[in-house]
């Protein structure tokens, strides 16, 4: 069952390809948890230099797409969330376990630790067929987004 599709994931998160990360969003328990799905393709911009002849996901951009999947858990709670940009932190405990490569479906799951009004931690799991790709926690700050 899809929660949000990418139409919707637009409309909370500013990323735009080709750093958007998050195709959609397929589970959520607001304020707690919430688990994306990323469909890589050998289309991906990044497998152009990562590395040719044998192409893998880099281990940051899984990251980066836990902390997207986190920030659209976060924001959906704020008042105004169009105005508002989500920064890293901090990232602590990353761990890269298996390569993630062209026909793989990452799965993003993403647990809150602690939220506040503008710091936000969280715990987030990549897998692949039921086997984690990378994990870490997560340390999300929600600034306001600069005015064009």
């Amino acid at each position: 069952m899809v929660i949000y599709d990418i139409q919707e994931i637009i409309r909370i998160l500013p990323h735009r390809y080709p750093f958007l990360l998050v195709d959609k969003i397929v589970e959520i328990e607001p304020r707690a948890r919430i688990v994306g799905i990323k469909q890589v393709t050998a289309n991906e911009y990044f497998f152009q230099g990562h590395f040719p002849g044998s192409m893998v996901m880099p281990g940051v951009l899984q990251i980066e797409a836990l902390a997207q999947v986190g920030a659209i858990l976060a924001l959906r709670e704020f008042q105004g969330r169009e105005d508002k940009i989500p920064y890293f932190g901090g990232i602590d405990s990353a761990r890269f376990r298996r390569p993630v490569v062209p026909g793989d479906t990452l799965r993003l799951e993403v647990t809150a630790l602690r939220t506040g009004s503008k710091v936000h931690r969280m715990r987030g799991l990549a897998s692949v067929d039921g086997q984690i790709s990378a994990e870490a926690e997560i340390i999300s700050v929600f600034g306001d987004r600069p005015k064009e």
